[in-house]
Order: C-alpha cells, then sequence, then structure tokens
C-alpha cells in the first residue's frame, strides 16, 4: 500500500484479529438479513390471513397454530366472576389494565378467553374500575393471539386477587377450573362498555432486523477503518518514536 509519505507494514497479529472480527460482523449482518426476509414472508402471511373470512370457533378443542392471528366468531356467555386485570398495559402513555374474561362457548363445556380490552387504573389503585357486567348469551368476533402475555415483573407474585401482572393460560386454566381453548381472543366488536380496543397492528418487526444488519455492517466498516488508522504511518515517524 503506497501512500505519499507514509508507509503501511501492519503486524501480523493485528491483520489476523482484524479480519476475523470483519469476517464475524458481516456474518452476523447476513444473518440479520435473512431474519428480515423471513420476518417479511411471516408478513405477507399475516396480511393475507387478515383478507380470509371469519371463521366460527369450533367447541372442540383445537390447536394454537390452526388459528393463531386468524379473525374468528364465538357465541356463548361470558363468566364475569372469572374475570381477571392483567396489569401494566398502558394505552397513549396512561398505565391501566387489560380486561381478560372467559365465555363458555354455546352448546359446550369448553371456554376461550376473550381480551375485551383496556381501561384506565383510575386514581387510586387499591380500587378496581368496575366493568358493566354484560348477562346472556352474546356474540364476539376478534384476533387469535399468543395466550401468554407478560410485562416486566417486579416481584414473584404475579397474582393479587383479580390483578394479575403476567398471564399463564395453564395457570389461568387450574386456578379457575376451566375447560380452555389454547388461545386468547382480542376483541374487535365495538361494543359499548367503556373498554377501549386499539389493538397495535401485528408485526413481525423486520425493520428492526434490517437495522441490525445496518449495524453489524457498520462495525465491519469501523473494524476496517481503526485497522488502517493505528497501521498508516508517516515516514520517519518510527525513528522519532525510538529516539
Amino acid at each position: 500500500m503506497n501512500i505519499p509519505g507514509c508507509h503501511f507494514r501492519p503486524k501480523l497479529w493485528t491483520l489476523l484479529v482484524s479480519t476475523v472480527f470483519v469476517i464475524v460482523f458481516i456474518q452476523l449482518g447476513n444473518w440479520q438479513l435473512s431474519r428480515a426476509d423471513e420476518k417479511d414472508a411471516r408478513q405477507q402471511q399475516l396480511d393475507q390471513l387478515a383478507k380470509q373470512p371469519i371463521i366460527k370457533l369450533p367447541v372442540s378443542a383445537i390447536k394454537l397454530e390452526d388459528f393463531l392471528y386468524r379473525e374468528v366468531e364465538v357465541t356463548g356467555e361470558y363468566l364475569p366472576e372469572k374475570t381477571i386485570y392483567l396489569d401494566n398495559r398502558t394505552h397513549q402513555g396512561v398505565a391501566g389494565y387489560h380486561i381478560l374474561t372467559p365465555i363458555r362457548i354455546a352448546n359446550s363445556s369448553m371456554h376461550v378467553l376473550i381480551n375485551r380490552g383496556w381501561i384506565g387504573t383510575g386514581l387510586d389503585r387499591k380500587s378496581l374500575p368496575s366493568i358493566p357486567k354484560i348477562d346472556g348469551e352474546v356474540r364476539v368476533t376478534g384476533i387469535v393471539v399468543q395466550p401468554t402475555q407478560r410485562t416486566l415483573e417486579l416481584s414473584d407474585q404475579i397474582i393479587n386477587g383479580a390483578v394479575w401482572s403476567t398471564l399463564y393460560l395453564d395457570r389461568y386454566q387450574e386456578i379457575m377450573g376451566l375447560s380452555l381453548q389454547p388461545i386468547l381472543i382480542q376483541q374487535l366488536d365495538n361494543v359499548d362498555d367503556g373498554l377501549i380496543r386499539q389493538w397495535i397492528r401485528l408485526d413481525t418487526g423486520s425493520s428492526k432486523s434490517l437495522g441490525y444488519a445496518f449495524q453489524w455492517y457498520s462495525f465491519a466498516v469501523l473494524t476496517v477503518i481503526i485497522f488502517l488508522v493505528l497501521n498508516v504511518k508517516r515516514n520517519g515517524s518510527e525513528d522519532t518514536e525510538g529516539s
């Protein structure tokens, strides 16, 4: 490498170490790009599922993967005494709860858990906000999502009466003594019950993977720049340093 007034004589170990780092960073960037492609394909699948007609939820046991992200309809009766308040849910920066109530599916002993929407905690967290009681048979439409709902757990106690900080469906089913479908339905119906149902659009997050890929490629470029800066020296600089 010829630069006027400079010389480039890197040590072998610096060349090897820099090469290894550049290769690793590039491989990580390529992996993130492949992840982005996978997520784009998944997003296309989700968009396709959203266009499909609503399906009636069966009364027999189902598999989560067969219904995930599908829009479904269920008919039955709410069990308000089994309602839980899923804590640490925010809406437009305001703290609140997601209200989860099971429905006994019509003509069946099977139940399904409905996320009915968000409500604020109010000024006093010791007093839970009241939820309108819905009697009789209802018909609910919504999107099937993963039943496990987690937030930051500040202690090992995830259940405090009707307030839960994390939803584990198996644990809920055991405590409530219900036979549940292995899904959670985010309700879409426009019901005048004071609950807010502005669900976040499903997104597989390919843009995040692209951002990570750019970051890894940037590290590779930065490694090359640092290697060059540390190993390109002005002529006579070694004599000066040794004198």
